[in-house]
């Protein structure tokens, strides 16, 4: 006589109910979170469609009822404050960055993690203890010497700090992720002839998309939405959105008319941004959290 296998128990009706009510208020709970973090997006959206009057009387949501208060001259206004040249001085800022930053510290990481040299290990205690220096006590001294190489105020000495100080963050993510991918396919590379360059472009870069898909993302944000620097480095006519935004506060008020539209506006692109790389974003964090 033979026994009949153990498998899982069988779940009976009332625990298959249980599991899919379980599984639909999980979702509808996912649903409320998400419309209600969404709520201030809405609302920046609707004030940057009502008249100054409107905005200054009532709230966003009684626009909802009275769509004639809905007018595009808050971004016909926008416009004639030349915030154009702030939003693509923006993109000339962010974007150069964003790609110095991945570039430098991919190779760099890929150094970090596969090749041997000396002092590697002490070099790279020094790039993780850049992290906890604050941008603050750079300014001065950085300021100085952008003085002195004649570049303060351009749009290229804005972009050299935001990469100088992203530089150690995307060294490290990077390189925890590099550390991870299986010797065997950087040793099978080598014995087919390829040099250290070969191996990085083609092999490890490529299986690293995950990991710079998060980089971009955070180094994307950072800069995009940075004022602090701005303030400094940037003069009146390479100012970006940030800083353009800044200069239209009033002293004893908010000019809601400009500020609600262009503050929709610098949010809409990272916001499109972290979306289209979204499935890339928990992947490369979590690849590159731990060795």
């Amino acid at each position: 006589m033979t026994t009949p296998a153990l498998g899982a128990p069988r779940r009976g009706p009332l625990g298959r109910a249980v599991d899919r009510v379980g599984g639909g208020l999980l979702q509808a709970l996912m649903v409320v979170i998400g419309l209600f973090w969404l709520v201030p997006t809405l609302g920046l959206f609707v004030v940057s469609i009502r008249n100054e009057a409107a905005n200054n009387s009532t709230g966003w949501w009684t626009a909802l009822t009275k769509p004639a208060e809905l007018t595009l001259g808050n971004y016909s206004d926008l416009l004639a404050t030349g915030f154009t040249s702030s939003f693509w001085n923006t993109v000339l800022i962010t974007v150069p960055t964003t790609v110095l930053v991945i570039g430098i510290a991919a190779m760099a990481a890929y150094a970090f993690a596969w090749m041997e040299f000396r002092g590697r290990d002490p070099l790279f205690l020094v790039v993780v203890g850049l992290l906890v220096v604050p941008v603050q006590i750079a300014l001065i001294p950085i300021a100085k010497l952008y003085g002195t190489l004649g570049i303060f105020g351009s749009i290229a000495g804005v972009v050299l700090f935001h990469t100088a100080f992203g530089l150690p963050f995307a060294i490290f993510l990077l390189r925890n992720f590099f550390a991870g991918i299986p010797r065997s396919l950087l040793e099978a590379a080598r014995m087919d002839g390829a040099g250290e360059w070969k191996i990085f472009s083609t092999v490890v870069f490529p299986l690293a998309k995950p990991a710079v898909a998060s980089l971009g993302i955070f180094q994307f944000l950072w800069v995009w939405n940075d004022l602090l620097i701005a303030l400094v480095f940037a003069d009146t006519g390479n100012q970006p959105m940030t800083k353009a935004l800044q200069s239209q506060m009033r002293q004893f008020g908010t000019n809601i008319d400009i500020l609600a539209p262009g503050a929709f506006l610098s949010l809409i692109i990272p916001l499109i941004l972290f979306f289209a790389f979204q499935r890339y974003f928990v992947q490369g964090m979590m690849a590159g959290s731990v060795k």
